[in-house]
């Protein structure tokens, strides 16, 4: 019966990986159904509820979403190339997509999207989006440090999303801040950690210490041992869930 439901939820929620390096998604209950979380590599993923598809930072071409459904959402956090490539947002559909982003991605998308489809969102900002509801918060690198110019306070947006009752924190790239320690009653939370540009493994655990998601994925975490990192962490809190993903097909 288990297999069987598996099956329906997968080619239910057009997840179903056509191609082999592809892993297999996760599947979290949720009110009203269930939220299908699909690494895709690096700071690109797919979620999927109710029939919505939303795909934070897509990157890789068309050919790294075959199989899935075109998204009704697409997050932007920041403008570096390993989370907005225009390429990519013209090779994939998004006639009907509604982007949600700063500023300083606005100001470089493509002529090809439609304005009206665009959401802008300034860190702290809110948008209510049905049936989600995201709220911008700060991600940058800490002042002072050797790295703060790779991303200053208020360039890009991590994301809090409200999906079925549960929150899940984006982070995208960011230090271990004080914006992040805050962080309160957080269901799944994505975490990088890629030196030089974010943190390393002991900054993301300390910041995860510190806000207690109930579930953490790992990811943006090239170069880095994610071993470490869940020791780190359970370390410090058995109670929180480490999820261990491979963000990474061989050779990239």
């Amino acid at each position: 019966m288990k297999l069987k439901f598996a099956l329906i939820l997968l080619l239910s929620t057009g997840i179903l990986a056509t191609k082999a390096q592809r892993i297999a998604p996760d599947f979290q209950k949720v009110k009203g159904g269930v939220l299908t979380i699909q690494p895709i590599n690096h700071a690109t993923l797919v979620l999927t509820y109710q029939k919505k598809t939303i795909y934070v930072d897509p990157t890789g071409g068309e050919d790294a979403f075959k199989g899935l459904a075109p998204p009704d959402m697409i997050l932007i956090t920041d403008i570096h190339g390993d989370h907005f490539d225009p390429k990519t947002l013209e090779a994939i559909n998004t006639s009907k997509t509604i982007l949600v982003v700063p500023q300083v991605v606005a100001d470089k998308l493509p002529t090809t999207i439609n304005k009206n489809n665009i959401v802008i969102l300034k860190n702290d900002g809110a948008a209510k989006l049905s049936p989600i509801s995201i709220i911008a918060v700060p991600m940058y690198n800490l002042p002072g440090a050797e790295n703060a110019s790779y991303h200053t306070k208020g360039r890009g947006n991590g994301y809090i999303l409200v999906i079925g009752g549960k929150r899940v924190y984006i982070s995208g790239d960011t230090a271990d801040t004080p914006e992040m320690r805050g962080l309160k009653n957080i269901d799944i939370a994505f975490v990088c950690m890629n030196l030089p540009y974010t943190m390393d493994v002991n900054g993301a655990a300390a910041g995860v210490l510190a806000f207690k998601p109930k579930v953490v994925y790992p990811y943006h975490y090239r170069g880095q041992d994610v071993k470490i990192f869940k020791t780190l962490v359970n370390t410090g809190n058995k109670n929180i869930e480490v999820r261990l993903r491979e963000w990474y097909s061989a050779g990239k």
